[in-house]
């Protein structure tokens, strides 16, 4: 039997990235699947197509996650939609890279309500229906910039270290009602936003990784089915790092 089979797994920013390969691994074990998605409609509608494909139910929405009221319609949506929610991916983030001393308001308003407003809304929404069935998962996505700071993403950090504050708070409300709440902190992945690391410098960037690469969506997608799963029934309030070791 597939890991997420019957299970049906809201996943925001899926058209793309670690969303799209967090997607398509559900999909692989069996999971319904709902994604979000803000631009490139085109893209999104091909990905949704491809999914059904598989043999499960699938349906895309275009929904601004940082918008409560955007939240809220998703949710109400999908459950009509599916009947039941057990999973919920919040991925959607954004970087707006600055120093401090050149950072603007809008950027760090941005980058917090894209990456931490998000999950309060989602996760506000998602656990009404995980609630009433006393099962749930939610995985939240951190990143380790969140555990270590980083020059010039003091907005990123803050966005990604209150994910994890968010995370443990959420564990301990809802774990007698059998919701867990989990994050994972990706390191350097095979993304658009760390293209712009390779060429000349990509050996540096390396060296800093024990591991000596960069990971692959794939990789962080296959934590998340862990954490969907029943294998982590008993895990809840744990942040896991898919660096290649890089923050030990």
């Amino acid at each position: 039997m597939k890991l997420l089979q019957g299970k049906t797994a809201l996943i925001t920013g899926g058209s793309r990235g670690i969303g799209e390969a967090i997607v398509m691994q559900f999909a692989e074990q069996g999971a319904n699947i709902a994604f979000t998605y803000l631009s490139s409609e085109e893209k999104a509608k091909g990905l949704e197509e491809k999914l059904n494909g598989m043999g499960i139910k699938a349906k895309g929405y275009k929904s601004n996650a940082a918008v409560f009221a955007e939240a809220e319609a998703l949710v109400n949506d999908v459950v009509k939609e599916f009947g039941t929610l057990e999973i919920c991916v919040n991925n959607a983030g954004i970087t707006r890279d600055n120093l401090m001393l050149r950072m603007s308001e809008q950027q760090w308003d941005e980058v917090i309500n894209t990456n931490l407003k998000s999950v309060f809304n989602l996760t506000k929404q998602v656990i009404k229906p995980m609630m009433k069935q006393r099962m749930g998962s939610i995985i939240n996505m951190t990143s380790i910039v969140g555990m270590r700071g980083n020059a010039g993403q003091a907005n990123y950090a803050a966005s990604k270290a209150g994910i994890i504050g968010f995370t443990k708070s959420i564990a301990q409300e809802l774990g007698s009602r059998n919701i867990r709440c989990n994050a994972i902190a990706p390191g350097f992945i095979e993304t658009d936003m760390t293209k712009a690391l390779t060429g000349s410098g990509t050996d540096e960037w390396f060296k800093k990784i024990p591991m000596g690469r960069f990971g692959k969506p794939e990789e962080v997608a296959n934590t998340c089915v862990y954490l969907g799963s029943d294998l982590s029934s008993y895990v809840s309030g744990q942040v896991i790092s898919v660096c290649g070791a890089m923050n030990c």
